[in-house]
Order: structure tokens, then sequence, then C-alpha cells
């Protein structure tokens, strides 16, 4: 079915919202391919460094681009105008949030159990690096689809992209407070992660991402 049949048979659907529903799959894609990159480099980085946050940030591009997928599934063919693909897919990215809480916690306590502490590693800094200047400009971009869209599932993919470049963020830092023997960023990092993971989850089941 052509994109004006579509409005035709749903007026609610206008040009505008079909191109900002192409441009939100289109971004999901690029994320996807991006997020395959970044979430081995960043395991293999923190388990070189022992960095629980670098690990659970590598993790955590796992959970994000099965965000991305569940936007592409989203606002692919006969989905791309049905509210219950939307309800679907907002449920779904609330599950990908809570798929990284537990972890996070429990690599947390295994980490200190242990005395594993965090060591600075070159390609995790790079590696984070680059996420925290590019995951700003596709989070934003994201959400503000999202709320074109009133698409609780696409703003949430963007708090997700958001939410890697604050860690990304903490991780650079941990790593290199570590240096002065602050040792515990790193885990408090990853724990603070953990919490909003949770907060987010709530937020996007109830629907509420796309209205912030």
């Amino acid at each position: 079915m052509v994109p004006d049949q579509r409005i035709h048979e749903h007026p609610a659907a206008s040009a505008d919202w079909l191109r900002a529903a192409r441009a939100a799959r289109t971004l999901s894609l690029i994320t996807l391919v991006w997020l395959g990159v970044e979430s081995v480099l960043g395991l293999a980085a923190g388990l070189t460094a022992h960095s629980v946050a670098l690990i659970g940030w590598g993790l955590s591009a796992l959970v994000e681009a099965a965000a991305s997928l569940i936007v592409v599934w989203r606002f692919t063919g006969a989905r791309t105008l049905s509210p219950h693909a939307e309800s679907t897919a907002r449920r779904a990215v609330a599950v990908s949030f809570w798929l990284l809480a537990p972890y996070l916690i429990v690599h947390v306590a295994h980490d200190l159990d242990a005395g594993h502490r965090a060591a600075p590693s070159a390609l995790g800094i790079v590696v984070t690096a680059v996420s925290l200047a590019g995951m700003p400009v596709l989070g934003l971009a994201k959400r503000r689809l999202g709320r074109r869209l009133a698409s609780a599932a696409t703003s949430g993919e963007g708090t997700q992209n958001l939410m890697c470049a604050a860690m990304a963020a903490g991780v650079l830092a941990g790593l290199y407070l570590n240096t002065l023997g602050l040792w515990w960023v790193d885990p408090a990092v990853a724990v603070l992660l953990a919490a909003v993971a949770a907060r987010e989850g709530l937020r996007a089941w109830a629907g509420h991402a796309c209205c912030h």
C-alpha cells in the first residue's frame, strides 16, 4: 500500500508523520550497526581492564541493539500504522531496560567480592569517547521523533542511547579516578545505571517516555 493510500485510510497519519516514522526506522538501523561494533569492542576492553562499568556498558549496547531492533519492527510494513504494534513495542523496550539492571548488580557484587579493580584501557577510552560524542545526537533525535510520532518505544530507544552516553562519561571518569585510588567510582557508576534502567523501564511500560 502506497503512503497516500495509507494516509487516506488513516487520516491521523499525515505525510509528515510517515516521514518521521521512516526517519525513526532509518536511525534505528544505523544504531544497530553502530552498537554491534561498540558492544564487541566495549566488552573486549572491559574484560581486559576488569571494569564492571565498562563491561556493563558493553552489554548495555546489546540491550540498546534489542531496542533498536524493536523500533525497526514497529515501523515496518502494516505495523507502521498499528496502535497494537506500538503498545507491543513500548512494552518490549521496557523489558529491554530491565534486562540490564540485574546483571549490573550481580556483576558489581562479584567483582567487589573478588577484589577486582578497574585498570585503564586505551581501547576502552577510545570506544567510550566515540560513544560519548555520538550517542547524544542519536538519542536526542529519536526522542524528538518519539514525541512527533507519539511513540514511547521510539523515545525509550532514544533514552537508552542517552544512557549509553552517560555511562560512557561515567566509565571514562571511573577509569581515570581509579588511578587516583578512587576505585569505588567504577562500581558506583554501574549501580547508578542499574537504578536508572529500572526507572526508565517503568516509564516506558507506562507509556510516559514520549511525553518528556
